[in-house]
């Protein structure tokens, strides 16, 4: 019987450890899709991605591409 009420209790230990694993990484994860949505939108408006942030790297630079692109990537997620 004390076997039986171990492994239940170890049972319950992975569950609460997957639980607390799951709700630190989902955060990372959706920061990490986010930012890299805006990086590609960067690239695809001509911009190049300096200091957080996109900036102009050539005339063909389509500022209201790149945000139209950032708005619909972050609405999707």
């Amino acid at each position: 019987m004390k076997e039986a009420a171990g492994e239940a209790n170890l049972t319950v230990v992975a569950i609460i450890l997957i639980g607390v694993v799951v709700a630190v990484v989902t955060p990372l994860v959706t920061s990490l899709m986010s930012s890299s949505a805006e990086k590609a939108c960067c690239s695809d408006a001509g911009g190049i991605w300096r200091n957080g942030g996109c900036q102009p790297g050539s005339s063909a630079y389509d500022s209201t591409g790149y945000r139209e692109c950032v708005e619909q990537a972050t609405s999707n997620q």
